[in-house]
């Protein structure tokens, strides 16, 4: 595991999935981003590059390993782990779109997060 996973401010139970998330295809601006419900704004949380939205943060998700995962499957218990998730709204063909829970871009072997 690397060091990424268990940086500072990452609650204990997740990891830095990533910053960037692929802009769907043929999604027009403007861009609405949501983190778990919280508007986002470009510029100031995120930057538009090469079809990617790139977050100034790690999104961080909950690690999910198989005990856990079936404990929850068998109502046992839930979680409250950090688990954030990426939504956006946008235009595409005249019409409103909106993609909820967006794929995180995995970091690669040798990035870490700033």
């Amino acid at each position: 595991m690397t060091d990424y996973m268990n940086q500072a401010g990452v609650p204990k139970g997740s990891y830095a999935a990533g910053d960037r998330v692929k802009i769907p295809a043929g999604a027009e601006r403007p861009y609405t981003v949501f983190i778990n419900g919280v508007e986002q704004k470009e510029g100031d949380d995120f930057k538009v590059e090469d079809g990617e939205l790139r977050f100034n943060r790690p999104i961080v998700k909950e690690k999910m390993d198989t005990g856990r995962w079936l404990a929850m499957y068998l109502g046992l218990f839930g979680t409250y782990r950090k688990d954030e998730k990426v939504d956006i709204h946008f235009h595409r063909g005249g019409k409103d779109a909106l993609v909820a829970d967006l794929p995180i871009v995995p970091y690669e072997d040798g990035e870490a997060p700033a």
